[in-house]
């Protein structure tokens, strides 16, 4: 006997621990969606003539991410979405979620714009991680994606640069600079303000948990690989994301019990710990916290 949904009686297709209720795939789509559209309203507010920049991988955070601003922008002439995809250059595996980036954008027909880390930095990421070096390869990947992302968006005019950071990720990160008492990293967390030179960041899954993310893909038959990055083994992530789990797993809402707690008490730090000043790197131009970009110093440009 199925187990029916406690909202409709229809058949439920999943369980949701943390708030105890069995639910369809109607309502569970209605759920997934009030969530982003409550976060949206809430955090990041949409006006007339915004340029929204989604960064696309082609997996199943970035695709959920652009297909539902399609959904809920994509009837408003006053507002243009545009996908950012960065081919960073790691064999086997980026060829795969390219594919499926292209094929969403054309169903979608969303404008689609390409770079590689060979093109602007000369490097692919296997060549720069082949390299002698002292950081793992995501430390690589990390900062200059977000260089890279943050540099098309202003090239386009972008308003908003959206990402598929869903609730697994906001916890781990909280988490992680908690850990490493990174104060600096968490101030950055802090809901968004305009920052001359860095397009307005926007998370609009960062209360959808992972696992949601991922049913919500399935049943709307997006476009999406599965594939693990394979650098993934050397992140710090893993190990924290492994403790979150099984936090949530003895504890249903661990995960949203931190991500409501720093969001309650972020204001209060960032009041009492002054911001670093932001200035123009003097290599490559772009905003930055000191003279030289991270971008520019992990690249060995002075």
């Amino acid at each position: 006997m199925s187990i029916k949904c406690m909202k409709c009686n229809r058949d439920a297709i999943i369980f949701q621990k943390y708030s105890g209720m069995h639910i369809c795939k109607r309502h569970f789509i209605e759920d997934v969606e009030r969530k982003v559209k409550l976060t949206i309203r809430k955090q990041y507010k949409i006006e007339k003539g915004d340029i929204i920049a989604v960064a696309l991988s082609g997996g199943k955070d970035s695709v959920v991410l652009l297909y539902l601003l399609h959904k809920v922008f994509g009837v408003r002439r006053d507002i243009e979405i545009v996908a950012i995809t960065i081919d960073e250059g790691i064999a086997g595996y980026r060829e795969e979620t390219l594919e499926k980036a292209r094929k969403l954008t054309s169903e979608l027909g969303i404008r689609h714009i390409v770079r590689s880390f060979k093109d602007e930095y000369d490097k692919t990421l296997d060549e720069l991680t082949a390299q002698e070096r002292k950081l793992g390869a995501c430390s690589y990947c990390g900062v200059l994606r977000k260089s890279l992302l943050n540099k098309i968006a202003n090239e386009i005019g972008a308003t908003k640069l959206a990402t598929g950071h869903n609730l697994d990720d906001e916890a781990q990160t909280i988490m992680m600079n908690h850990l490493g008492g990174d104060v600096d990293r968490m101030i950055r967390l802090s809901p968004p303000r305009a920052i001359e030179g860095l397009v307005l960041r926007a998370k609009p899954l960062r209360k959808v948990p992972e696992k949601e993310v991922a049913l919500y893909a399935i049943v709307n038959e997006l476009p999406f690989d599965m594939s693990e990055c394979p650098y993934a083994h050397e992140a710090l992530r893993g190990e924290v994301r492994d403790m979150v789990n099984e936090f949530e797993s003895r504890h249903p809402g661990t995960k949203y019990s931190i991500m409501r707690g720093f969001d309650k008490t972020v204001g209060i730090i960032a009041k009492e710990y002054p911001q670093t000043e932001l200035s123009k790197c003097r290599v490559c131009g772009e905003t930055c916290t000191a003279s030289l970009c991270q971008a520019c110093k992990l690249l060995g440009r002075s």
